[in-house]
């Protein structure tokens, strides 16, 4: 498949984003509470496309959760008790970044979990998905999808780039080798929580920046916003200051001036 061009995929981005400012004013206005779950593969894109949504967004209405391993307490709560103290309020969105899906992906192929904790995941689960949308949250649920191939060419990439290193976690490095362990958790994941209520949307995203504008493109159209852009406002003449002095700059630590300086050639 041939890329989009840079030029074009930029343009389409700023367009999406604006819409998504749009879509942010309107779930503030109306009290609507939206939750998105971004699950996949490690090195799918998840995070990257993340990164585009909310980057126009308020971060006080737009949330990302991305929670750490379970600490010892937290392992003998009901499951799903520490995601839903994130569930958003009226005029909140809410983007899980990995979700309560863990159990049915990296818990169960890596053995995180009992058999019994795994069953009882799949049969709770779609329950739990139903009693969130009765009491009014929407829920959309992405499944990132990337080749066998792509993604080893991603973690290949992975150990060259030092701002990506740290992505390469032993458990990244352990889900490697795994691949069909995996396909077979969300085969099966997906028989059993891919539900009316809240159905599964698969992102193809052997190309990120394709997945990214497709991804953006398909929450937009899921929410029922209206444009509530308010007017444009006219800025007054400012009023003549007096009466301030500033204290001495000498007294004040500024940040070293380092970029305006002539970058050394060695």
């Amino acid at each position: 498949m041939k890329k989009i061009p840079n030029s074009k995929y930029e343009k389409d981005l700023v367009r999406l984003q604006i819409e998504l400012v749009k879509m942010q004013e309107w779930i503030k206005a109306s009290g609507h509470r939206l939750v998105v779950i971004f699950e996949g593969r490690d090195a799918a894109g998840k995070g990257g496309t993340i990164k585009r949504i909310t980057e126009p967004l308020n971060p006080r209405i737009a949330q990302v959760v991305a929670l750490p391993a379970p600490t010892e307490r937290e392992k003998t709560q009901w499951y799903f008790q520490r995601y839903a103290c994130h569930l958003p309020a009226a005029g909140e969105m809410v983007i899980f970044d990995r979700s309560w899906y863990n159990r049915a992906g990296v818990e169960r192929v890596m053995g995180f979990c009992t058999d019994e904790e795994y069953q009882e995941f799949l049969r709770s689960c779609p329950e739990f998905e139903r009693m969130l949308v009765r009491s009014g949250i929407q829920i959309i649920k992405y499944w990132f999808s990337v080749s066998d191939e792509e993604q080893e060419r991603r973690f290949q990439k992975r150990l060259t780039d030092p701002t990506k290193r740290w992505k390469l976690s032993p458990m990244d490095l352990e889900s490697r080798k795994r691949w069909m362990e995996y396909s077979r958790a969300k085969d099966d994941m997906f028989a059993y929580t891919d539900i009316k209520q809240a159905p599964w949307y698969v992102v193809n995203s052997d190309i990120k920046k394709h997945a990214r504008l497709n991804c953006i493109s398909h929450l937009l159209s899921m929410v029922p916003y209206e444009d509530l852009t308010p007017k444009e406002v006219e800025l007054e003449d400012r009023p003549v200051q007096t009466g301030y002095a500033r204290p001495p700059i000498e007294e004040q630590t500024f940040v070293p001036e380092i970029h305006d300086k002539p970058m050394s050639d060695t």
